[in-house]
């Protein structure tokens, strides 16, 4: 068995935790969550078994989007600290064991970036170009709205130079336009320029939309997935072992094009969204069907590629998949009220206030994401349960600030808060932080450490050939694993009661003993070569296979 190769293409078996420098640790006491207070609490991250940070945008903005708005792809908010600090952090993390990727935001800018500034001065301004202009909306450009609450348009007329330009997003925010080789290249100079500064990678923003040119300018000849791989290129060349995470919320086989041919060659993972929305519907029914049949539709990878499986994100929980009964159905168990749904098509909700706080299923849907063929990514604050808050418009509900004590603002910040509100009553810091889960031995923290720990040493669910273990109960998710010599079982009960059950699994004869490396539960090999399982409710049960030695072996 070759381990070499869990470091040569570490992303596979990574456990990733996306966080918003903003909301984690203020050092300074302005009520904002800065680089430095981020450096002061790495040992969290640490001690938590985290391998790889996912940093939300962190760059000079106008703040109408959560930073999603960028001024300056080269700088950081000075609010959140310096290029000094985001270096101090870095090496700090190195020190740790932990690589840094950021999120990369080039589909579009913030209309104040000097770019844009520009380009509205005049048709012939120097970076008119590096944005999409009409003089009349295409009657076969893009027509669906990713925030109809806000934007009747994908256009924006322009009074002065009267024409329109393309927005995806916010009218304040202008699509940059991918056709034009000025702005590829200075696309690559961003990537490059944080890549040299040690970050491990991006998680790119809304591909399809960076990519997307049918229908919006007959003259661009560009094919987009060629980019695409000439950008995974330069990548492997300044660096050989970054990531490119891309964010893809289309149907498998459209996915898989963003992966490139068989062979690969352009993004290294991407974000699950097919498998999400399943777990929802599987949850809500307490039934792994839904989860067995977006395994069966999940394309095959090239073997250094792979997927990224979460419950939550920063985010609505998107559920745009699934069909209207099936999201009505999500809605009435997760969301009932309307201030809990975002868009007609997503929840504004953490897992642990839908799951009404009971510890046995919120565990249960952390053990399931580790069990995906794929790298599990946490959104800060689910290693203790944090909830959403409601009172926060739209998806920023679920962006509160991170609660390390039960003191004021839950320890984020000494001062008066400048923005975010922090959760208050059974979700707030009085109940929920990481400074009294580190002292209970049963905590969630404690327990996700354990997990963490436990999948870290199961490189078979990343790098393994996977099946399903036929358990007749529909309630049971079991998967088997296979990687060279090393088998396991992977045993999930999606009901809120006890079940028994049992199967014969393939090869079974050959099997010796089992061990139980995480979970709860009871097995047997029975005498006809069953195998028979007890699990909890909301109960999972993790077995190693010890093969049977053969006869002369040493």
């Amino acid at each position: 068995m070759d381990l070499s190769r869990t470091a040569d293409v570490w992303w596979k078996n990574a456990v990733i935790y996306c966080l918003d420098v903003e909301t984690f640790q203020d050092s300074n006491g302005d009520g904002i969550g800065d680089f430095n207070g981020l450096t002061q609490r790495i040992d969290h991250l640490a001690g938590l078994g985290v391998t790889c940070i996912w940093l939300m945008p962190f760059y000079p903005t106008p703040n109408q989007d959560d930073g999603y708005d960028i001024t300056d792809y080269y700088n950081v908010d000075p609010r959140l600290g310096t290029l000094g600090d985001v270096a101090v952090f870095l090496r700090t993390a190195q020190d740790r064991g932990i690589r840094v990727i950021t999120d990369l935001v080039v589909n579009h800018t913030s209309d104040q970036h000097p770019w844009f500034q520009s380009a509205l001065s005049d048709r012939t301004a120097p970076y008119r170009d590096w944005y999409v202009w009409r003089d009349e909306i295409p009657p076969h450009g893009p027509t669906d709205l990713v925030f109809p609450d806000a934007e009747n348009s994908n256009w924006e007329w322009h009074e002065e130079t009267k024409q329109y330009y393309l927005h995806r997003f916010y009218r304040h925010q202008p699509d940059v336009n991918i056709g034009n080789p000025a702005v590829r290249e200075e696309i690559r100079k961003i990537v490059g320029f944080w890549l040299q500064l040690g970050f491990s990678g991006f998680r790119i923003d809304a591909v399809p939309y960076l990519l997307e040119t049918h229908g919006v300018d007959a003259r661009q000849e560009l094919e987009p997935h060629d980019w695409l791989r000439d950008l995974r290129s330069f990548v492997m060349r300044r660096c050989g072992d970054a990531l490119l995470l891309g964010e893809v919320n289309l149907p498998y086989q459209q996915v898989r094009r963003f992966y490139g041919d068989e062979g690969g060659g352009e993004l290294n993972m991407c974000l699950d969204f097919n498998m999400n929305q399943a777990l929802a519907l599987a949850l809500v029914r307490e039934d792994a069907g839904a989860l067995v049949h977006c395994l069966r539709a999940m394309p095959e990878l090239h073997p250094d590629d792979g997927w990224a499986h979460f419950a939550r994100n920063h985010d609505e929980w998107s559920l745009d998949k699934l069909t209207e009964a099936e999201r009505q159905e999500v809605f009435r168990a997760f969301g009932p009220k309307e201030d809990m749904q975002l868009f007609g098509r997503g929840l504004r909700r953490r897992i642990p206030a839908m799951l009404k706080g009971n510890q046995d299923h919120i565990r249960l849907v952390y053990t399931l994401i580790f069990a995906l063929p794929g790298a599990p990514v946490m959104f800060y604050g689910e290693e203790i349960g944090m909830a959403e808050n409601l009172d926060i418009p739209g998806r920023m509900s679920v962006r509160s600030p991170m609660q390390w004590t039960d003191g004021p603002n839950g320890g984020f910040s000494e001062a008066k808060m400048a923005s975010r509100a922090v959760v208050t009553g059974k979700w707030g810091p009085k109940a929920v932080n990481v400074a009294a889960q580190e002292h209970q031995p049963d905590s969630l923290l404690n327990w996700t450490e354990r997990l963490i720990r436990r999948r870290r040493e199961t490189p078979e669910i990343a790098f393994g050939s996977w099946s399903f273990i036929p358990f007749p109960d529909a309630g049971i998710f079991a998967l088997r694993y296979e990687w060279e010599d090393r088998t396991v079982l992977l045993l999930h009960n999606l009901r809120g009661k006890p079940c028994s059950s049992e199967c014969r699994p393939e090869g079974i004869e050959a099997w010796g003993t089992l061990k139980c490396i995480f979970g709860d539960g009871s097995f047997e090999t029975a005498r006809n070569g069953a195998l028979c399982i007890t699990l909890p409710a909301h109960g999972a049960m993790w077995l190693r296979v010890q093969k049977k030695k053969t006869v002369g072996a040493e």
